[in-house]
């Protein structure tokens, strides 16, 4: 989850570079400063559906769950502040 105005002070300072393929508004507005970003990548809402998406979502789905049987560490956790 983003704080988009936040994020965007961000961008715009140049500290980080974002690829989006959800926003919030959405769709996002023709004036929004995303558009002119060069440190902003914006996809149509459609990155997952290619035909590698269902056999790599199932193959860390289950790795997780192996991970998580096993009393280890899961991979991919984003745990800010915590």
């Amino acid at each position: 989850l983003v704080v988009t105005d936040a994020l965007t002070e961000e961008l715009q300072r140049g500290r980080l570079r974002a690829a989006v393929d959800v926003t919030g508004p959405e769709p996002l507005p023709a004036g929004h400063p995303w558009w002119t970003l060069p440190n902003v990548l914006i996809t149509p809402h459609v990155a997952a559906s290619t035909s590698a998406f269902q056999p790599r979502a199932l193959a860390f789905l289950r790795g997780q769950a192996d991970r998580f049987v096993r009393g280890e560490d899961l991979v991919n956790v984003i745990a800010a502040g915590y």
